[in-house]
């Protein structure tokens, strides 16, 4: 029975694309902590603009964001062939997980170091390895809540959204449920995890949460835009994996509909 289960090729789809999600939801959590430029990614000079009063701002963002894009597109090829049951599941599973991880960085953090590992980078430029280590792991509390919330509010948003969008255009328009979708719930996103993380964690005013706030979504959707295309390909070869009529069956049944 269950080798009959793993030769299933939608259920190996399933797993492939959770063990993704989680592992890319992971990912990004571990290298947020770094803050980089995009404009100097980019080779061009910060922006330096005003919004709400707050002024000098740029395009500076955690590392993090450079992965969640690709978790709103997962998010929707999801949504497509398993349906929103599927997607909640894969979030909690996410959440779980990237909890677990957290409880075991801080367990990690508080292990006592070995004597000679902490100063054993020094002619690297890195004086104390446990101060490092706690540096890079040690995320602040509120920004660990307030990104797990975010990525779960703005999960079940996308969700929602996305679905109310296909029950209107059925089978057409992948573009529009998927963008609309997404425009919907970075929004969300970027916000709520500022609102937790430094309005109620570290008491930045509403105008400043507000500014990054747009900063932030501004550069998420132009990516959600940018790899929608990405949406079109990987359904072409999902279709051809699975085969085109299974892969209709799914998107009808994730639909809640009886198969035609």
């Amino acid at each position: 029975m269950i080798t009959n289960i793993l030769k299933d090729k939608p259920t190996k789809l399933f797993l492939g694309i959770t063990a993704f999600f989680v592992a890319n939801a992971l990912i990004a959590e571990c290298i947020g902590g770094k803050i980089f430029s995009l404009e100097k990614l980019l080779g061009i000079a910060p922006f330096n603009f005003t919004i709400f009063g707050q002024s000098g701002l740029a395009f500076n963002l955690t590392c993090g964001v450079l992965l969640w894009p690709l978790e709103f597109v997962i998010t929707d090829i999801v949504n497509e062939y398993f349906g929103p049951k599927a997607v909640r599941r894969i979030s909690y599973t996410a959440v779980i997980l990237i909890s677990y991880a957290v409880i075991m960085f801080y367990a990690a953090m508080e292990t006592p170091p070995a004597d000679f590992w902490i100063g054993s980078r020094q002619q690297e430029g890195i004086p104390d390895m446990q101060l490092a280590f706690g540096g890079i792991f040690g995320q602040g509390m509120w920004i660990i809540v307030g990104s797990l919330t975010a990525f779960l509010v703005s999960q079940i948003v996308d969700v929602m959204v996305f679905h109310k969008i296909k029950k209107m255009t059925g089978q057409k328009w992948v573009w529009l449920r998927a963008t609309g979708s997404t425009f919907v719930s970075q929004l969300v996103d970027s916000f709520v995890v500022l609102f937790i993380a430094f309005k109620i964690g570290s008491g930045w005013s509403w105008q400043l949460v507000l500014a990054i706030c747009l900063v932030n979504y501004a550069y998420k959707f132009s990516m959600a835009i940018i790899l929608t295309p990405v949406i079109y390909l990987l359904e072409k070869r999902i279709d051809r994996y699975v085969g085109t009529e299974t892969a209709h069956k799914m998107k009808l049944a994730a639909m809640g509909k009886d198969y035609e």
